[in-house]
Parts: C-alpha cells; structure tokens; sequence
C-alpha cells in the first residue's frame, strides 16, 4: 500500500474537489466546521438543553461530530444517541485509548492494550446506539500525558494497529483514526489506511507543521484539538495575539473566528470540531468557516511566531 491515500481507491485532497466549505473524513463529504461534543459533559444537569443544542448544530449543517465514551463516563454518547439519527447523515468519530474512572485520581485512565482497545469500541457502539462507528481514533498517550501511564500501558504501535483493522474488518468501525501521534509514527501507520489525524494544533502552536503537510499529500483529515491554544500550561492562546486582536477589529469578527478562519485557509484538509454548550457560540463557530482574508492580512496572521511548549 503506497502513502499516498488513506485507503485503496479513495482520492487525495491533491486531487479531489469538494463544494465550497465541505471536506473529507473517510470518504465521506463533511462541512469543514464540524462540533466537539467533549463539553455537553457539563450539561449532565440539563440534559434538554444539550439534546437541543445538538439538534441546533444539526439544524446549521454541521454533519462531523466528535465524541468518545470518556465523555462524562458514558453520558455524552448517550446525548448523541439520543440527538442524532441515521436520517441526520451525522458522520459520528470517537475514540479509543482511554476508559472512564470516575472513582479514579483522575476522571479517565489510559487503556491502551489491545483487550482494551476492543472493549472501548464496544462500549462506543453501545452508548452510541450504532452498529458501525463511521471514524474511530486510536489516542495515544504521548510524552505529555496529563494522567499517568502505567508501564502496562506502553504497548507498540503495530499491535495496536493490528487490533484496529481486525475492528475495521469486522465492520464495527468504518476507518482508523490517530490522536496525539509523532511523525514516525503516522509514517509507521500510513499502510493500515488512516482517514484522520487529531493532534493540538493552532495559529501560535505549529509543531506538528511536516505532519500536517504529509497529512495533505497523503489525502488524510487534520483534526486539529486545542485550535484555539491555551489549555494547556505554556500553550499561549490564540486570542491573545495582537495580530488576531487587529484581524478582528479589522474584520469585525472575534478573535475565535479569526483563529479558527486561518485554520482553514491554511490546508485544504483541516477539519474543524469546535465545542460549545453556548447555542449563540455554536453559531459563532459555524460562521467562522465563511470568513474569508485578503492576502494582507493572510500573510500577517502567517507572520505570528509558532510555540512549541517544553
């Protein structure tokens, strides 16, 4: 298998042409602005409002919503259950590499072994009602990991991979994802067929810039988390920028949108997953996506320094 497509057949963004504001993620026609489900964990008290602001989403054209089982132990899933159906032509991606432990330190704990792998999907399929998950993404724990990893918890690459194509082969999942991988390791992935990559990316934090530029040859969804910076100690935040600060005085847009605007004019295959529990924020993200830049300004915001955190 060559490294210049995520799976037999299926084109590249090099040479394929989607309608205006629409992307790729496994082949399937997707709007480039999608939702990050991650935050309805905070609406477990108004679960009316979270099944509404999906259907909100739903209603504004968003058709890539990103979840996993983590999310609010369970709760999540059961929200989109709920929320979407197959009627809605949600392409849904969740992921693997981490279960809930809500009577743990920490409100997840790394699972990486293949066993657990397997299990997760299953847990996946059950919470979101499905018999298929369109994109799974295999998240790996990194150098950077807020929860710790156990020694048990470091496994290889190709066993994980291999346990992920049995999955695919099986049909219980649709096409193979990776989160928080290094360059070697998307290389050492490319044969198993990856539809998408999720890893921190943004404006002011462009690490992961030669993966980003493999990810566009090789016909492969940027699905940057983090895009606007800031979460992490030593992330600077986009908004922040006095650059972005006079782009959007400029534009008359806010500092978000001009953060999450560049990201798409800066590749063809970034996908965006935004998450809200605001309905008014919701559609801010949205808008963003319509937002257009004279190359003055492109050129400017492709000035602001790149950081890479220690």
């Amino acid at each position: 298998m060559t490294a210049q497509s995520n799976s037999p057949g299926e084109p590249s963004y090099a040479d394929t042409a989607c309608p205006d504001g629409a992307g790729l993620m496994a082949g399937r026609t997707v709007a480039r602005v999608g939702y990050g489900a991650m935050q309805l964990r905070d609406l477990r008290d108004d679960r009316d409002a979270a099944v509404a602001l999906l259907r909100r989403a739903v209603e504004l054209g968003v058709n890539h919503v990103d979840t996993a089982q983590i999310y609010g132990a369970g709760f999540v899933n059961e929200l989109i259950s709920e929320a979407i159906g197959p009627d809605d032509g949600v392409t849904v991606v969740s992921k693997v590499g981490a279960d809930p432990d809500p009577g743990g330190p920490h409100p997840i704990r790394i699972a990486q072994r293949p066993e657990e792998l397997v299990a997760s999907v299953d847990a996946n399929l059950a919470g979101l009602g499905l018999d298929q998950i369109p994109v799974v993404n295999l998240r790996r724990p990194g150098t950077h990991s807020p929860v710790p990893v156990e020694e048990n918890q470091i496994v290889d690459l190709d066993d994980q991979l291999a346990v992920m194509i049995a999955l695919r082969e099986e049909g219980k999942i649709g096409a193979i994802g990776l989160s928080g991988v290094t360059l070697d390791e998307l290389r050492r992935a490319l044969p198993a067929g990856i539809a998408c990559v999720q890893n921190a990316y943004s404006l002011v934090s462009r690490g992961d810039e030669d993966m980003l530029h493999l990810c566009t040859r090789a016909g492969i969804a940027w699905v940057p988390y983090f895009p606007l910076g800031g979460a992490l100690p030593g992330h600077p935040k986009v908004t922040d920028d006095p650059a972005v600060l006079a782009a959007a005085e400029a534009l008359g847009c806010t500092p978000a949108q001009v953060g999450l605007a560049w990201l798409l004019h800066h590749a063809p295959n970034v996908l965006l997953i935004p998450g809200t529990t605001s309905p008014g924020h919701l559609e801010e993200n949205l808008a963003a996506g319509t937002l257009t830049f004279d190359a003055a300004t492109l050129a400017m915001l492709d000035t602001i320094p790149s950081h890479t955190p220690a």
